[in-house]
């Protein structure tokens, strides 16, 4: 084994010079070879041997290189997470949950945001493909798969979350949107709607897609047309769109009795935009959204949402990826998971 493998780490006292395998070595009076026992297989070094070299490496801040143990092993222990907004709590929870199953399985995650950019999600893939992480959870910005495409001929695996998809290059984990869209107009219209607004998000995001078209079947099943959903579009899947949605909707002629919308946090948007103008949730606007954030609950009118299970999705697609990553070469079976939402009734939409 090769000791130049090792030399990076913690630097010596003041900062002056890094601190390398020979340095705790010397420091400890032993081998080079006994250190590096310590480090990786400490099962083979007596308890007395291994208690002081290892308070050597805490006296010199001693810290050994990932990426030279990475070369030994042939893995990296690291997998990439890359989601549409970290600033939505609905992919916070996907990253816990794909967190918890990469700490149980020793490894950790670095988290990524595209901001729903297809160019940041490119130049991410191609950071993590430098970096040669284990493998990438990606929720898609690009509706193409063509930066996916890019990344699997690096020869890393990848594993889509959040959108259904038939990919044969990789696995998924998803909620069926489209039965989550008809989940939420089913219901509206249970409680007497027939004009229903849809505040919608960037038209080349899938899952925006998706939720339009479960709408859209929920009034057709009712003998509705098409022109009863109103849509409201919006660049953005945050708060401040839905207020700006919520502006335009108090302006529209014949203004919808209810609102679906395509998150939560567009929805809590157009809730404030109502509150502020007068306008009674709901018994002037009932409003239904979708993610069942944590916040939804906790609105000054809790949110009636389609739940999503967030950190089932997470950890679900980290152990698929692990399952990839670990498997022998032609042993893995892609596999694609659509997991089912759940209504969430609250007061927003109980007239």
């Amino acid at each position: 084994m090769g000791t130049s493998q090792h030399n990076s780490g913690g630097r010596l006292a003041g900062g002056r010079s890094t601190v390398g395998i020979k340095d705790v070595a010397r420091a400890a009076g032993v081998s080079v070879g006994t250190v590096s026992n310590v480090l990786n297989q400490p099962d083979r070094v007596s308890e007395q041997t291994r208690r002081h070299v290892q308070q050597v490496i805490a006296g010199l801040g001693y810290v050994r290189s990932e990426s030279a143990r990475q070369l030994r092993a042939g893995q990296s222990r690291i997998m990439a997470l890359l989601v549409l907004d970290m600033g939505n709590p609905f992919f916070v929870d996907i990253a816990r949950g794909a967190e918890r199953a990469a700490r149980d399985a020793g490894l950790g995650v670095m988290v990524c945001n595209s901001g729903q950019s297809p160019q940041e999600e490119a130049d991410y893939l191609s950071l993590f493909a430098e970096q040669r992480v284990r493998g990438a959870l990606v929720t898609p910005a690009d509706p193409s798969g063509a930066t996916l495409r890019e990344f699997r001929r690096h020869g890393i695996p990848y594993v889509v979350v959040d959108r259904v998809t038939g990919d044969e290059e990789g696995c998924s984990v998803s909620v069926d949107d489209v039965a989550g869209g008809a989940l939420a107009v089913r219901h509206l219209l249970a409680a007497g709607h027939r004009s229903v607004a849809y505040i919608s998000g960037p038209p080349h995001l899938q899952q925006v897609q998706d939720r339009r078209e479960g709408a859209l079947a929920a009034l057709a099943e009712a003998g509705l047309s098409a022109e009863s959903l109103r849509e409201v579009p919006s660049e953005h899947l945050d708060v401040s769109a839905g207020r700006d949605a919520g502006a335009r909707l108090l302006g529209l002629r014949d203004r919808p009795t209810a609102v679906f919308c395509a998150n939560d946090l567009l929805a809590l948007g157009v809730l404030q935009a109502l509150y502020a103008a007068g306008v009674k949730v709901p018994e002037d606007v009932s409003i239904v959204g979708y993610d069942d954030i944590e916040f939804a609950a906790a609105a000054t009118v809790p949110l009636t949402s389609v739940r999503q299970p967030a950190r089932t999705m997470g950890t679900l697609a980290a152990q698929m990826l692990l399952q990839e990553t670990d498997a022998h070469a032609g042993e893995h079976r892609h596999q694609h998971v659509v997991l089912q939402p759940e209504l969430v009734v609250r007061k927003s939409s109980l007239a």
